[in-house]
């Protein structure tokens, strides 16, 4: 059996996914996570059925790093994969730059430009890329293939990218990216399914987790996105404040006193539902706390939510239909429901009993925007994107 594996390295975790290959057929074999691995290291491994295949932890204060970690990932699946090939890796790439608009086979040369690109996603790339290092030292033979969040909203046109800055400074490649790029592509993919009319027309896909981005798709093509040269802009998120005035951060630097990575911590690892609520960075938590800092929280979320919709609208022209995604997307019914009623000026009408059980479709008959809760699954697109850049 041929096996490709999907990697998602973040900062203090990595997540993994296995799935077979049989002709042109890819199918889930398992997933897992390795977390904490600079403090407190838990390994666990779950079926595509949910059953649990092993769940480890180290000895307290015995850390791992990410490349003690890719080992250990690696020697396990050695040894639990009863003769199977491992074809290569998949990597999601937070960054691809203004460069790289589809995956691409790593090589010493794609390396050097994207550690390059690190200052664009400081956070992000460097463990991204440290991930493909540890897999490169193991077995330096094994294909590895980058695929980008950025890429797929290379589509949109030039104003939608561009600040109002000299061009010393946007020459130096800043400008709007858009993130989550892996995930409307596989809604992209599969919104056809659903909705013949939202592939083809205007579609806001709201990516909605515990980072929260919303892109606008013509003709399932992205045109304009919340999150724009970083990942903090945009909707407030778990612990990232979104868009704000950049005089703030001045008077940050100034007022407070607060250095760049003082800043950095506060906007990405303090603020967004966290910051609000001073109780949890998780939706489920908020939803039942009867603590009215949860519910301004929650209130704040769901308004910027409909501000960036009707924003979104504007730069499509309209608006045939609305897509949730991600975790909160998929399982939060009650964001839903108050996303749609600030909607409501658009045409939007929930169905409450279909919003209860989760969709597909939540809207109503009469409703002019179609309304859809769709699961995303950017494993399987980078997965998919491998195997192409194999056969290739």
């Amino acid at each position: 059996m041929d096996v490709i594996l999907v990697i998602n390295a973040g900062s203090s975790s990595i997540k993994f996914s296995a799935f077979s290959v049989s002709g042109d057929t890819l199918t889930p074999l398992a997933a897992g996570k390795l977390e904490e691995i600079y403090t407190n290291p838990r390994f666990q491994v779950k079926r595509q059925s949910g059953e649990t295949i092993e769940d480890k932890r180290w000895p307290e204060g015995e850390r791992l790093g990410h490349d003690a970690a890719i080992k250990f990932l690696l020697a396990w699946l050695g040894d639990h994969s009863q003769g199977a090939n491992l074809l290569a890796v998949g990597h999601r790439i937070v960054h691809g730059g203004s460069r790289y608009t589809e995956p691409v086979r790593i090589t010493p040369a794609v390396m050097t430009q994207l550690e390059a690109l690190i200052p664009l996603a400081p956070l992000h790339q460097p463990h991204n890329l440290a991930a493909i290092d540890a897999i490169a030292s193991h077995d330096p033979d094994l294909p590895q293939v980058a695929c980008f969040d950025t890429a797929f909203h290379h589509t949109q046109p030039n104003l939608a990218t561009r600040f109002a800055l000299p061009p010393e400074i946007t020459g130096r490649g800043v400008r709007r990216y858009g993130f989550h790029g892996l995930s409307y592509e596989y809604i992209a993919r599969t919104l056809p399914d659903y909705d013949a009319r939202a592939a083809l027309g205007k579609t806001v896909v709201l990516h909605l987790g515990n980072g929260a981005s919303m892109t606008a798709m013509s003709a399932s093509k992205s045109v304009a996105s919340t999150m724009g040269f970083t990942a903090v802009e945009g909707l407030p998120m778990g612990t990232r404040s979104g868009s704000l005035d950049p005089g703030v951060v001045l008077w940050m630097m100034e007022e407070a006193q607060m250095d760049a990575n003082a800043i950095s911590a506060l906007l990405y690892k303090r603020s967004g539902l966290l910051g609000v609520s001073g109780i949890s960075s998780d939706m489920r938590t908020l939803l039942d706390s009867d603590d009215p800092r949860a519910a301004e929280a929650v209130d704040l979320f769901c308004y910027r939510i409909s501000r960036e919709l009707g924003s979104l609208a504007a730069a499509l022209g309209g608006l045939d239909a609305i897509v949730f995604t991600a975790g909160i997307g998929e399982r939060a019914a009650a964001v839903r429901e108050r996303v749609g009623k600030l909607a409501s000026w658009l045409g939007v009408s929930i169905d409450p009993a279909a919003n209860a059980r989760h969709g597909p479709r939540i809207s109503t008959a009469d409703s002019r925007v179609d309304v859809w809760v769709i699961p995303t699954n950017e494993e399987l697109m980078i997965a998919l994107h491998t195997f192409h850049r194999l056969e290739r």
